[in-house]
């Protein structure tokens, strides 16, 4: 299996995941930036962890 093609695909999901789970969350406008903000460290810190995993 290609690493890339593998990484490339693992990004798009994230990326498609966090949409639809943003649009599924219950509207709140005061919470957006917060909710935000906390979904992108989180995404953040999941690819920092595969990115360890495999080694880059």
């Amino acid at each position: 299996m290609d690493n890339r093609k593998f990484l490339t695909g693992l990004g798009i999901g994230m990326i498609a995941g966090g949409t639809i789970g943003m649009m599924m969350a219950p509207q709140n406008r005061r919470d957006g930036r917060k909710m935000l903000s906390r979904a992108l460290k989180n995404m953040g810190d999941v690819i920092d962890d595969v990115s360890c995993v495999f080694g880059r």
